[in-house]
């Protein structure tokens, strides 16, 4: 998402582009191969932008939510993780290291086929699944 379309975004939502909502996208952008948490998202801001709090960096990521921007994702760790949306293809899975806990990313659309059953079986309109995967990678595996 570019800064314009961004700032448009916020202003729909009655919001400003503050400094702190800038540091805090340009992390995510920058870190958009991880799913990073509130307080690893806060880290990396705090260490460009010091004067940044926690409470800023935590309603931020719930603003971002609330407009799509972010996805929440549950990993079975105790906390939420965040990745940048993926609003144009909502078919996103993901394989964890039970080992190292990578998170590694799936772009194929597996379940296509089923979520089509689904649709016409039970006359229900999927608008998104989650699925992931556990297991090992495959520096852990070697090292097994």
């Amino acid at each position: 998402m570019n800064a314009a379309t961004f700032k448009e975004r916020l202003k729909e939502k009655g919001c400003k582009l503050t400094t702190q909502r800038r540091a805090v996208l340009d992390i995510l952008v920058e870190n958009c191969e991880k799913h990073l948490s509130t307080e690893e998202l806060y880290t990396l801001v705090k260490a460009r932008y010091p004067e940044i709090g926690l409470a800023t960096v935590y309603r931020t990521v719930q603003l971002f939510e609330e407009m799509g921007i972010i996805d929440k994702l549950y990993f079975d760790e105790g906390c939420s993780r965040f990745e940048l949306s993926h609003q144009e293809n909502h078919h996103h899975h993901h394989l964890i290291c039970s080992k190292c806990n990578k998170v590694f990313e799936v772009e194929n659309d597996l379940l296509a086929e089923i979520e089509s059953h689904i649709e016409d079986k039970y006359n229900f309109k999927v608008m998104n699944h989650n699925v992931t995967f556990y297991g090992y990678c495959e520096t852990c595996a070697k090292n097994m």
